[in-house]
């Protein structure tokens, strides 16, 4: 048996064993299942799924969710087919995004595709219990010393009731001396010292990772509890298709295919950038094409082409770079302005057949009109179907430092005296610092409580502190999002940005195709100076190629070259 309500350090602040040792912890223990339940959010789902699956374990996926407004109403959901993942996404979103959210209201709504174990007899009571609800519901029985009358009064009102019983042990930490690093997180979290810490914001001491056999002698009284949990995970079987990439439909005109449509654009681009259109070319093209289809990506290159053809319609300067800049189609649908045969650039570099990962198109706009574009594609895709992309900001050596020594009540002023020291490094760098770094041989920790700061701050290495947003990742899918990855506000909820809660990696993992729509000051600078110029060269004698000024003189009609 191992338990099915774990919180890994995606339960933001609050959790403290990384994905990966949740699973290290399965193999150790040869369990053929591990599950991740962080709270109100997927934030390590994905990876962790992944993870799991590379190395023959059962991924399990849930959430714990709790009420906003209530404390007393809390339960955990747990996937039991991709159906349920999407649906588990479309609460945990519903939950972060809705002012009115209320769990209670959950239970009104079909959870076949659901196991739902709640230990909240207030929950309990005021939802309806209907005999489909029986199905999924279970009482979620916990034993600890602070939680064993609780569970008893549990146990009498879900056999009152008819409601199954499953055994599980929430695991917040790895190990019992790792309370304390839950406590710091916690003080992390709430902006205090440990000294100060509310008691009441913490998880029970017991909550860490136990063994099976351990979990087994615990509940040897109570079989059915242990069976129910094993057929819980039994019946769980999410496969999120790694591997498979999720590609966004592009709405195509009638009677066209995605290569039809996407060759007569490229074509179109070809008999403007080429006088005469050259046999290399024509072959160079066909080819690109070829690979393009045969890849599956003909859908993801017409919507970076509509993204463009629409910033191109509105007068909007954008400028393609990276390795899109080797290709013909990019250069033929005016993704960039390279030329890949006169530069005797080589497609493979750009896309190729033994490459099966997506295409990276970086598209580079003025700072003044990304957004305009942006907002186009929410407009065009559907605001159901878009998202921007989150970036997990995580603890790196000298946030870890001052963190921690700000939790065992060390002033600002004397935390300052090492920090900036420290350089930029991950934290599992804090104990050798000295051998590691001329900035850092004056540094020593070799005294409390610095040691402990140190020893602490190091195992906060990698972990999540809060979402941002990525500087120009947005995601585009070709059914809801939330089918997905579940959603939330930015940490500036006030501008109303929502991104995906899980971050650019395990998106590029799952499949899903990230396009880079990224924000440049000098493009509108650029732009300001072209506008200025043109205002200096005759209105009849004006062509605008690029960054440069073409003048004609009206009197011989010779072009006469003007660089600017």
């Amino acid at each position: 048996m191992f338990t099915l309500h774990a919180h890994s350090v995606y339960s933001l602040l609050e959790g403290a064993i990384k994905p990966n040792d949740l699973i290290a912890f399965a193999q150790k223990y040869e369990s053929g299942y591990a599950a991740i339940t962080d709270t109100n959010g997927m934030y390590g789902a994905i990876q962790f799924a992944k993870k799991a699956e590379e190395e023959g374990i059962k991924p399990i996926l849930g959430a714990y969710i709790d009420d906003p407004e209530t404390e007393e109403h809390y339960a955990v959901f747990v996937a039991r087919n991709n159906d349920g993942y999407a649906h588990l996404n479309k609460i945990i979103t519903s939950r972060k995004l809705d002012e009115d959210f209320r769990l209670v209201d959950i239970f009104l709504s079909d959870l076949s595709n659901l196991y739902v174990l709640t230990s909240s007899i207030e929950l309990l009571k005021i939802i309806s219990l209907t005999d489909n609800l029986r199905k999924t519901l279970r009482a979620e029985l916990v034993i600890t010393e602070e939680k064993k009358h609780h569970s008893r009064d549990l146990y009498n009102f879900a056999k009152e009731n008819k409601i199954p019983v499953v055994a599980t042990h929430p695991a917040y930490f790895k190990e019992p001396d790792d309370f304390l690093l839950h406590q710091v997180v916690t003080a992390i979290r709430e902006n205090s010292t440990l000294a100060n810490l509310d008691k009441s914001l913490l998880v029970d001491e017991e909550y860490c990772l136990k063994p099976p056999k351990e979990l087994e002698e615990m509940w040897k009284a109570l079989p059915e509890a242990i069976w129910n949990a094993d057929k819980i995970a039994q019946d769980c079987n999410v496969d999120l298709q790694f591997g498979k990439y999720k590609f966004p439909t592009y709405p195509l005109p009638y009677g066209e295919t995605a290569f039809s449509y996407l060759w007569k654009v490229c074509f179109r681009g070809l008999e403007e950038k080429y006088h005469p259109i050259t046999e290399q070319a024509v072959k160079r093209l066909q080819y690109e094409l070829q690979v393009i289809d045969e890849l599956g990506f003909c859908d993801y290159f017409l919507v970076v082409w509509d993204i463009v053809n629409e910033a191109r319609k509105r007068g909007m300067m954008t400028i393609g770079r990276g390795s899109a800049a080797n290709s013909l189609v990019s250069y033929c649908l005016d993704f960039t302005q390279v030329d890949p045969i006169e530069q005797n650039l080589y497609f493979e570099r750009f896309m190729n057949r033994g490459r099966t990962s997506p295409p990276d198109v970086d598209l580079d706009f003025s700072w003044r009109e990304r957004d305009e574009i942006v907002k186009y594609i929410y407009d065009k895709y559907g605001y159901e179907k878009v998202a921007m992309i989150s970036t997990t900001v995580t603890f790196r050596a000298r946030s870890a430092f001052r963190e921690t020594a700000k939790v065992f009540g060390i002033p600002n002023e004397e935390i300052s005296k090492y920090s900036k020291y420290i350089p930029w490094t991950s934290a599992e760098n804090l104990p050798v610092l000295a051998e590691k770094f001329p900035e850092s041989k004056s540094l020593s920790f070799d005294d409390e409580p610095w040691r402990s700061i140190i020893k602490i701050a190091t195992q906060l290495a990698g972990f999540p502190r809060h979402l941002s947003i990525h500087p120009g990742g947005i995601v585009i899918t070709d059914s809801p999002i939330t089918d997905y990855v579940a959603l939330e506000y930015a940490k500036n909820k006030g501008l109303g940005l929502i991104i995906t809660q899980p971050d650019m990696y395990p998106i590029e993992d799952f499949g899903l195709i990230k396009i880079d729509l990224l924000s440049q000051r000098s493009l509108g600078v650029l732009r300001d100076t072209m506008k200025k110029l043109t205002k200096d060269v005759p209105a009849e004698a004006r062509v605008v190629s690029g960054a440069k000024i073409f003048s004609i003189r009206p009197d011989n009609n010779k072009r006469e070259r003007k660089e600017n």
